[in-house]
């Protein structure tokens, strides 16, 4: 299989791997406006080779993998490049205004609207794991859009690399993911940002955080080049959640103003029950 991969990080790079492990006959071209991102990535087996655009009038399935923003002007144009037989797919955290801009190319059916809930707070080529995707959700938007024979071809990709399929909405996906990806990602930056300007003196962060504050901050790792398109293009939802987030803050508040600590204890008891939710989600133990 002839394959283009659109930004080698940790979500391009982490098809890479799982595509070279599957099906070590495909030949994988890697495209990239970092070229330190296209040497290192040639330089661990990632990609086969670098490539331009004009890769894409010969591939067999296109894996976009940049900032959310970007996809939005590159999308056209990728699909302008690609042949009739080919699938372009993305893991983009939004998918509205994407699938909006797509709407009326001549190719839409070329495309399929992806977004695989997987990663870390890692980026780049190096960051890229295999089996990043094995037992995570892949959310499916206007799927009847795309060709039956291409649909089947992806479909296929992602049932081997073990991932679980659900089709929404990009309406009902943007909705949904700005609870619980975003809103925790706004949550983690700004928690890391409390306790930088609280806590001057580094040390004392380094001497005194715990696995538990390591856990709930380690998002705020992540890339602001690729997290500030995302809220940009979410911003309704984001906004919403985040309404209902500080309006639980100012609850807890004004409960321990009161000292109502009967109030905070049931607050956490029925929180508790995330529990039997999370217990169906695999998660990725930390990497070394």
């Amino acid at each position: 299989m002839n394959i283009v991969v659109i930004g080698i990080g940790l979500i391009g790079g982490s098809f890479a791997k799982d595509i070279k492990r599957l099906r070590p006959a495909s030949v994988i071209h890697g495209i990239d406006t970092n070229e330190e991102h296209l040497e290192a990535a040639a330089a661990i087996g990632l990609i086969d080779e670098k490539a331009t655009y004009e890769a894409l009038s010969e591939a067999e399935m296109v894996i976009v993998s940049i900032p959310v923003d970007v996809l939005m002007g590159e999308l056209p144009k990728i699909l302008d490049a690609v042949n009739d037989d080919c699938v372009v797919f993305d893991g983009g955290s939004t998918k509205s205004l994407i699938c909006k801009a797509l709407d009326d190319h001549p190719k839409r059916r070329n495309y399929l609207a992806c977004h695989p809930i997987a990663g870390t707070e890692f980026s780049g080529p190096k960051a890229a794991l295999e089996g990043l995707y094995e037992g995570k959700t892949n959310i499916i938007c206007e799927v009847e859009k795309t060709a039956f024979k291409l649909q089947e071809k992806t479909l296929e990709l992602f049932q081997e690399m073990g991932m679980r399929i659900r089709y929404m909405s990009p309406e009902a996906h943007d909705r949904h993911i700005a609870y619980v990806s975003h809103l925790s990602h706004i949550s983690s930056f700004m928690l890391g940002k409390t306790v930088i300007e609280k806590e001057k003196n580094e040390r004392d962060i380094f001497d005194m955080a715990g696995s538990g504050f390591e856990s709930t901050v380690r998002l705020a790792k992540s890339s602001p080049a690729m997290w500030t398109p995302i809220f940009e293009q979410n911003k309704v939802n984001v906004i919403e959640t985040l309404e209902e987030y500080i309006g639980n803050l100012e609850a807890f508040k004004a409960l321990l103003i009161k000292d109502d600590y009967e109030g905070i204890y049931k607050e956490m008891d029925n929180t508790n029950k995330i529990k039997e939710i999370l217990n169906g989600i695999p998660f990725r133990k930390k990497e070394q």
